[in-house]
């Protein structure tokens, strides 16, 4: 018979002896948006959304979006938007009558999105960032997911693919706007404002160049 002491010993090693025989890329967290195959090649897709790429894990879903909602009433004056970055929402008014809010992703503790008085000074439905993104190879395989092209170098036979950015709506001229993308349910951006597609839709077919933005 084997010893008590003996078997607690195997109890306490066995978690460990069953970790080791795990991949090496299983305990390996990536960004919102970046996906690894088992065989270890990052998949790049920067709003999460469609399908995986084969043999890729799945995807982590967001949390439910409890905020978001689009009246669409007339209102009783010009539209303006405010946005609260502690709640992480945007509110749309009409005038001084509410209409519509969405749920964001704000700049995280590196990226900060300024707080300040804006006006929309741009509108891109198709738009790709400038400057942060991916460097990938002649067959889209990510080798290095986190590039901000105005620091890093790409490396050798790379070339960069611009973040998506569906729906930009430009609010400064370093880059800071609002438009869709992936939102894990914490301040997560470069300090661009992320929002579901669906409200980055409504918000920018109901914006006008000039559109006055808080930012608070």
């Amino acid at each position: 018979m084997t010893p008590p002491r003996t078997l607690a010993l195997a109890a306490s090693l066995l978690p460990l002896l069953l970790a080791s025989c795990q991949s090496p890329y299983a305990s390996q967290q990536m960004p919102p948006g970046i996906f690894r195959a088992p065989d270890g090649t990052l998949y790049y897709d920067s709003n999460a959304r469609g399908s995986s790429a084969p043999g890729a894990p799945a995807r982590p879903s967001a949390p439910p979006d409890v905020v978001s909602y689009w009246d669409g009433g007339p209102g009783n004056g010009p539209s303006r938007i405010r946005i609260n970055r502690a709640l992480q929402t945007a509110f749309f008014y009409r005038g001084d009558q509410l209409i519509g809010q969405s749920w964001l992703s704000t700049g995280d503790a590196d990226h900060t999105t300024p707080a300040g008085q804006f006006r929309i000074i741009q509108k891109n439905k198709w738009h790709k960032s400038s400057r942060y993104g991916a460097a990938v190879d002649d067959v889209g395989n990510v080798i290095n997911a986190e590039i901000d092209i105005k620091k890093d170098k790409l490396p050798p036979g790379t070339k960069y693919e611009g973040a998506k950015m569906t729906n930009f709506m430009r609010l400064s001229n370093d880059g800071i706007g609002m438009h869709a993308g992936f939102l894990p349910g914490y301040p997560a951006s470069h300090g661009c404002i992320r929002m579901p597609e669906h409200m980055s839709e409504i918000f920018f077919n109901n914006v006008d160049l000039g559109t006055p933005v808080t930012i608070e």
